[in-house]
């Protein structure tokens, strides 16, 4: 056509993605015009698909080099070194594949609204724009269904009682005629029946498939943010079995982002293709179903620029209006000029004048219905969702999936050196001498011997008082009565086996029945069990 859009201008973005190579799976190169029932056509977006999942292919390779060196070249670092290059190594990569991971989900629900705004908007205007053919043809069958029974059915009886006149008969063959160019001109709208079903399942099913993909795209938005943060948790809490389930959920993660890039731009470019040249598609969709004058009409709706089907529809109304005048003054003349002569023929022509007053209703309606403003609105309104909205939602899904590769290459790259140096200070800690005086664990061993040693001695000390004779005041002799533990610290138990006394210091408080026993020792008992006792 040689009218030019004016009120929609495709955004650059489109023309960028329009640009992008079009080749089928044999490597052929395409025509990019949108045409999605071609096979060839589908094809080529598949082979965008294809070149993402090349993607994940080298994204992998790179990885299982990077890890093989690693594991490889791991004996040639030198040890002090290593160990702090590498956890500044992990401390920084946990902290970039943290960052890239919160920008790409804050991108990712951006870029899900987005879309999800666009696809909205396109589904609102195909069932407003569905409502609006839905009324055009309702109005349509039932004026014409109105004409072809009730009209035709008062004006066979209205002819039976004014047979005898003649005069009366001629007015209600005009008025018959009348009935039928109205039914002409009402037939020669367009049908609007096929493409109102076709928008209607359109809607449908866009609104179908557009839930479950926003309700995916959340679920995979949350897994990310989930999987980011349990990853940078267990390098924190330095665990290995939360590192390696976040390194296996790392991995399904990337494969899934690559394949999320790969349908997003298939996506993104085939609705370019269409967003490019919208108005092409829709001639071609529509020449079996409906003339393509009437859908230039409705696709361009210019006010200036002269089209052959508004000329058509102004005309078919025109006719209309003037028929349906000339048929009320047919009938307001019988009413009074032949219900005073025929009274039976009263309720038939009043019934006739309700059914035109009807059909002028009808008319305003059908009027307003099949201005091209309306729908010409919902046409650009799909078009604006669908190419602004929705073509940069899909971009930033785009960018979305690419960065959260990038934060799960970095995070799997940082979690085995992480994992490493867990193991490798597992295995220091084992390797320490434990009679190294300098390691805690050794002096807690050597506290605890030492306790022990301890407690032994106080045994074998107390088995050796036990031997001797029980102590008594200065003023009688030394017995060889045994004394035991708890004549000694006059019975409380509190006093019994206190190993500070095995290496001959004092408990740190005394009994007063032990006390008194201390002091009442002679200095023969003292030289004989030695400075123990010795304040």
């Amino acid at each position: 056509m040689s009218s030019a859009r004016v009120d929609y201008i495709a955004p650059w973005w489109t023309y960028w993605l329009h640009q992008f190579p079009h080749v089928n799976l044999r490597f052929q190169p395409l025509d990019h015009t949108f045409n999605p029932q071609d096979e060839n056509y589908q094809q080529s977006l598949i082979f965008l698909g294809c070149v993402a999942a090349a993607g994940l292919g080298v994204n992998l390779l790179c990885l299982a080099i990077y890890l093989s060196c690693l594991c490889c070249c791991r004996k040639d670092e030198e040890e002090e070194e290593s160990k702090k290059s590498n956890s500044c190594c992990v401390t920084w990569a946990a902290v970039a594949a943290g960052l890239i991971c919160c920008v790409a989900v804050g991108v990712g629900f951006y870029g899900n609204s987005e879309t999800n705004d666009g696809v909205y908007q396109l589904t609102y205007s195909l069932y407003n724009a569905n409502h609006t053919l839905a009324g055009v043809d309702s109005l349509v069958t039932g004026t014409v269904g109105g004409m072809q029974g009730g009209l035709n059915e008062h004006l066979s009886r209205l002819g039976e009682i004014f047979a005898a006149r003649g005069d009366f008969v001629q007015r209600l063959q005009f008025m018959q005629q009348m009935s039928e160019n109205i039914m002409k001109q009402l037939l020669g709208l367009p049908d609007w029946e096929k493409a109102k079903v076709d928008l209607a399942a359109i809607a449908d099913q866009t609104a179908y498939v557009e839930y479950y993909r926003w309700l995916t795209y959340l679920l995979i938005l949350i897994l990310d943010l989930v999987i980011c943060l349990a990853a940078c948790l267990g390098l924190a809490k330095q665990s290995r079995w939360l590192l390696t389930t976040m390194m296996v959920c790392g991995v399904l993660t990337l494969i899934l982002s690559w394949a999320s890039l790969g349908a997003d731009v298939a996506t993104a470019v085939g609705t370019s293709d269409f967003c490019v040249a919208p108005d092409k598609f829709l001639m071609n969709q529509t020449k079996d179903v409906i003339s393509s004058d009437i859908v230039h009409y409705y696709l361009y709706c210019s006010q200036t620029l002269p089209n052959p089907f508004q000329q058509f529809v102004l005309q078919s109304l025109t006719v209309f209006q003037r028929s349906l005048t000339t048929m009320q003054i047919q009938i307001q003349g019988l009413l009074q000029f032949a219900v005073p002569l025929f009274p039976t023929a009263e309720r038939d022509l009043l019934s006739i004048q309700h059914l035109l007053n009807n059909s002028e209703a009808s008319l305003h309606q059908l009027t307003a219905l099949l201005d091209c403003r309306g729908l010409n609105k919902d046409y650009l309104d799909a078009l604006i969702g669908v190419c602004y909205d929705g073509v940069e939602g899909l971009l930033y899904l785009c960018l979305f999936s690419l960065l959260a590769a990038c934060a799960f290459s970095v995070m799997l790259c940082a979690i085995p050196r992480a994992w490493r140096q867990i193991a490798n200070r597992d295995r220091d800690y084992d390797d320490i001498d434990d009679g190294d005086p300098f390691n805690p664990q050794s002096r807690r061993m050597m506290s605890h011997r030492s306790e022990q040693g301890n407690m032994h001695s106080f045994c074998s000390y107390s088995s050796s008082m036990g031997s001797q004779t029980s102590l008594h005041p200065p003023t009688q002799a030394v017995t060889n009565a045994p004394l035991n533990q708890s004549a000694l610290f006059g019975g409380n138990p509190r006093y019994e086996n206190v190993p500070l006394i095995g290496r001959g210091s004092p408990p740190p408080s005394y009994s007063p029945t032990m006390r008194a026993t201390y002091l009442s020792m002679t200095e023969d008992q003292i030289r004989h069990y030695g400075e123990d006792f010795r304040a």
